[in-house]
């Protein structure tokens, strides 16, 4: 059977299954002796809003999925997504895309704008450090897919919430947890969170350390974090939140088909002519501490304002094969807006948010000669200092019980200064981008209690990151534009009466204009350029069901399948570098179908299981398409017992393992590398296991 009638197979069965699941739902007609489970609940647009009846394409990584994976990383949880594709090309060096913005960050994320509770994570180069989060500090996330402008900036790709807390749990509680595992992995984990009067304390530190599956590819990284809230009325309150990471893992390099072929394991081999990462000591140290505070205040029934105060320091050292480089980035921000609510009657009501944020980040970058892991010469050094300030508003209407109806815009500004040291003079240069406004309209109509319709046009806007304007060959890039495009969504929303069903599912058309890529020099130094545009169609599903409702009694006291499917049908619409045309060819870096499948078994006695199959289809590693890399299936998963007994200390002993199958693929492929080294092996099968005890 070839490739694609396994994958064809693949999604009838899955198809099959989800609509026998929906027949099941509808059929029933003895819901009220079912107890209803909780809602879903999203937080994205300021206040609290059903997911039903949400008119974007949102999602929802809960506590509890969260809790299913392994906590090692925020990979798998983030791979559960549709439309989402999360890579480590080693451990601690993530990169992540939302709809194919792996075009653009290779190392890293792009065009993707972050935020950790009310403060923007993503600084104002374009810079986002989320390897240096630990997973398990975080509550929830929320992911908003597709251009979203109207609360936070410029963005093209998407948006991502990370919700450290849980705002609505006011216990007092304290955790411990150590995990271990192949390859060296070790980690511990220790958490308090203590309440008193009107006063909420919540303490994270985890400390990770893993040798890794390649030669050179050990990390280990040192995460604190500290969040504090005072209620200092009933209709105000007070929010702190800070943060130091201490992250530090070695580099191992791309591997060619032939290297990759024969022992994945290797780092990239030295040549006559260039020493490899090992050689070099290649490496990434990253020490960022980043710090926020937040005012929020209701002033009248109608009226909330909220003020956030946040700044960061990251000290970034990064020996490579061709340089050492040396980057100091500090960064100040302020994000503020208010909401007047009207709901004086039934058949309407609205809420109206206006507000700015602005921030400034100001890199100092030097390089140097890499001496075998030792700071040489200079070679180049340039102060960047990068501003980025955005009107927002957004206005959104419940029209009757079913209607819900949404118009929101920002207005953003961008520049950046350069200050070239060039050993006998400084020259200095500035690049400013023209206003750009980003609107965003929005429909939903809900049909049912159960089905809820939506639509959607969205303005997508992102600017060259810092990493991009100037790129490891050391040249301030003045010429990169930015990249715009415009996103036509519908989809619609299915649950039953008890929410033990749900089914989400999105169809876009996203038509991106001067897209940001990637190319390689010789040297091994990178460049980036504009490639066009691209049209990028897809098809996003995500469903669940509980087969069997939790708290059921027999030996299985809970049954829950879960589903994602991604199909990606992007094309470059018109790319012409030099003699080259790429134009329709198909997105670098992107799989056109990604099927995530789950199980969540919970047993008597305490015993639970969750497993996981992953089947991603070839991906194209250069823009010529002229190499693939392999489908894969990855298995992985997760069992253990769990005791919450009130009164009783919480237990959980767990053990897993992961790429069960003992697949040999590759996780994080460097596009368009030169010499064709695309390839960064991911582990294969291997185990881990550890013990959570909650006070």
């Amino acid at each position: 059977m070839n490739i694609r009638s396994k994958y064809f197979r693949s999604r009838a069965i899955i198809t099959t299954v989800f609509l026998a699941s929906v027949g099941s739902v509808f059929s029933q007609t003895k819901v009220d002796s079912i107890q209803k489970m909780d809602e879903i609940v999203v937080r994205g647009y300021i206040t609290e809003q059903a997911i039903l009846k949400v008119p974007s394409s949102v999602s929802v990584i809960s506590s509890k999925a969260l809790r299913d994976q392994p906590g090692i990383s925020m990979l798998p949880a983030f791979n559960t997504i549709a439309g989402i594709r999360m890579e480590e090309r080693s451990p601690g060096s993530y990169r992540l895309s939302i709809r194919g913005s792996l075009l653009r960050s290779p190392f890293g994320v792009r065009n993707v704008k972050v935020y950790i509770d009310d403060f923007p994570l993503t600084d104002a180069g374009g810079n986002t450090y989320l390897n240096s989060l630990d997973v398990g500090s975080i509550n929830n996330i929320e992911i908003l897919k597709g251009p979203d402008g109207s609360l936070f900036g410029a963005n093209s790709g998407g948006v991502v919430l990370l919700n450290p807390f849980d705002k609505r749990s006011d216990s007092s509680w304290a955790s411990a947890n150590i995990t271990s595992g192949s390859y060296g992995l070790f980690q511990e984990k220790v958490a308090l969170q203590k309440k008193w009067n009107n006063n909420y304390l919540n303490v994270n530190h985890s400390y990770q350390t893993s040798d890794g599956y390649r030669e050179h590819s050990s990390m280990q990284r040192h995460y604190g974090q500290v969040g504090y809230r005072w209620n200092y009325s009933n209709a105000s309150q007070l929010r702190f939140l800070a943060l130091y990471s201490d992250l530090d893992y070695q580099t191992p390099g791309g591997l060619t088909t032939a290297q990759y072929a024969a022992n994945p394991k290797l780092a990239r081999p030295s040549t006559p002519a260039v020493a490899g990462p090992v050689a070099q000591k290649a490496r990434i140290d990253n020490k960022t501490f980043f710090g926020g505070v937040v005012n929020e205040t209701k002033l009248t029934s109608n009226f909330r304002h909220v003020l956030a105060l946040f700044g960061s320091h990251t000290d970034f050292l990064n020996p490579f094969i061709t340089n050492y480089e040396v980057r100091s980035e500090g960064t100040l921000g302020l994000r503020t807006y208010f909401e007047l609510a009207g709901n004086g009657k039934k058949a309407l009501t609205w809420k109206w948010n206006a507000g700015l944020e602005l921030q400034g980040t100001n890199a100092d970058i030097a390089n140097y000669d890499n001496n075998r892991g030792v700071r040489g010469n200079s070679q180049a050094q340039d102060d960047i200092i990068s501003r980025q300030f955005f009107y927002f508003t957004r206005f959104s209407a419940n029209i009757g019980e079913r209607l819900t109806a949404e118009v929101a815009a920002s207005f953003n500004y961008y520049k950046y200064e350069f200050d070239k040291d060039v050993k006998t003079a400084t020259s200095h240069s500035v690049r400013k981008f023209d206003p750009q406004l980003m609107p965003r309209f929005a429909l939903s109509y809900q049909v049912s209690d159960g089905v809820a319709f939506r639509t959607s046009v969205s303005r997508g806007y992102s600017t060259p990151t810092i990493a991009e304007v100037r790129a490891s060959d050391n040249k301030i890039n003045t010429n990169l534009e930015s990249e715009t495009g415009w996103n036509y969504e519908g989809g619609i929303r299915l649950r039953d009466r008890t929410d033990r069903f749900w089914l989400d599912a999105s169809l876009f058309n996203y038509r991106l204009e001067s897209a940001i890529v990637r190319r390689v020099n010789a040297d091994d130094t990178e460049f980036y350029l504009n490639a066009g545009g691209t049209k990028q169609t897809g098809f996003e599903t995500q469903a669940s069901y509980w087969l069997i409702h939790p708290g059921s009694k027999g030996f299985i006291s809970g049954l829950q399948l879960q589903n994602s499917y991604t199909l990606s049908k992007y094309y470059f619409r018109s790319y012409v570098n030099g003699a080259a045309n790429y134009s329709g060819n198909r997105l670098t870096g992107v799989p056109r179908g990604v099927v995530i499948s789950g199980i969540d078994l919970r047993m008597d006695k305490n015993f639970y299981l969750f497993a996981q199959h992953n089947y991603t289809s070839k991906i194209p590693l250069n823009d010529a398409n002229s190499l693939y890399s392999g489908e894969y299936n990855l298995i992985h998963f997760k069992a253990g017992w769990r005791r919450s007994t009130p009164g009783k200390p919480g237990l959980d002993f767990f053990a897993g393992v992961d790429n069960l199958l003992d697949e040999n693929y590759s996780l994080g492929n460097d596009l368009n590398a030169f010499g064709g080294r695309y390839f960064n092996a991911a582990p294969r099968r291997n185990f881990f296991g550890g013990l959570r005890i909650i006070l």
